[in-house]
């Protein structure tokens, strides 16, 4: 266990006061391995020491992502979506966000989307992307406030104000016509739990690309997804993280699918 306190603290009296309770711990029958120590930190400015871990990267053929702070000159044809983190999730940088930006682009690369909803946006590097791809509007939910606000930051840096729409919003509540992508970079049990939201916001054949899964979670998404007619199309895995591009069914009357594989998928 490791705590961070002021400088103006104690540090014999901390360890003092820890030596106590653990004592009463012992007292009570509870082992207690190891004891407390106190070590000063270096003086930086921790408030912006994480930004050295935020580099420009290139991600599959045609994005490069990149701070505000170290924006290279695009080169190889690449598109710039400039993130600036705030409080939100989404830098490029973590397995799922990579193997979504990952799928998003072999998605828009073999068929192009007339719309997108990017469920649970975070700094809404996902609907940049996908509108930097060439996707004309795209919506972009999150319930928590500083997201939103990150997310609109975003849009207007990568000059996107006239074409994604950044909302305070859950998508249990949006309401409109289907659209023919959805993105969302959650958690394994909220994709289970958004199936029918999801199934409910696409057009019949349109894509559903899901992030946030434990590679040792894909089948159970896959197969919750399978009750909502998404067919598992492609995975991306890296760093123990599965992201997944699934395809709506479209059905005729009474009948099967008409897709199952990416090549049946018209």
């Amino acid at each position: 266990l490791r705590a961070f306190f002021s400088d103006g603290a104690d540090p014999n009296h901390l360890t003092a006061a820890i030596r106590d309770y653990l004592a009463g711990l012992s007292a009570l029958g509870f082992p207690v391995p190891g004891e407390p120590t106190a070590t000063q930190l270096l003086e930086e400015a921790w408030e912006h020491a994480w930004r050295q871990a935020f580099t420009p990267r290139a991600v599959g053929e045609r994005l490069l992502i990149a701070p505000p702070w170290e924006i290279p000159s695009p080169t190889d044809g690449r598109r710039l979506v400039v993130i600036e983190p705030g409080r939100a999730f989404g830098t490029g940088n973590h397995a799922s966000t990579l193997g979504c930006l990952t799928l998003l682009e072999v998605c828009l690369k073999r068929r192009p989307a007339a719309g997108a909803l990017d469920i649970g946006t975070g700094t809404g590097i996902l609907a940049i992307a996908a509108a930097v791809l060439g996707v004309p509007t795209v919506t972009a939910l999150d319930t928590d406030p500083d997201a939103v606000t990150a997310a609109r930051g975003n849009v207007v840096r990568n000059g996107l104000g006239g074409r994604i729409d950044c909302r305070l919003e859950s998508p249990e509540d949006l309401l409109g016509p289907p659209t023919s992508l959805i993105l969302a970079n959650l958690l394994a049990h909220t994709h289970r739990a958004l199936g029918a939201h999801y199934g409910r916001l696409s057009a019949p054949g349109a894509h559903l690309i899901l992030g946030g899964i434990l590679s040792e979670e894909r089948q159970e998404v896959v197969a919750a997804m399978a009750a909502h007619e998404f067919v598992h199309l492609e995975t991306f895995e890296q760093e123990g993280w599965a992201s997944l591009l699934l395809g709506r069914a479209c059905r005729q009357a009474g009948g099967p699918p008409l897709i199952d594989t990416w090549e049946n998928f018209t």
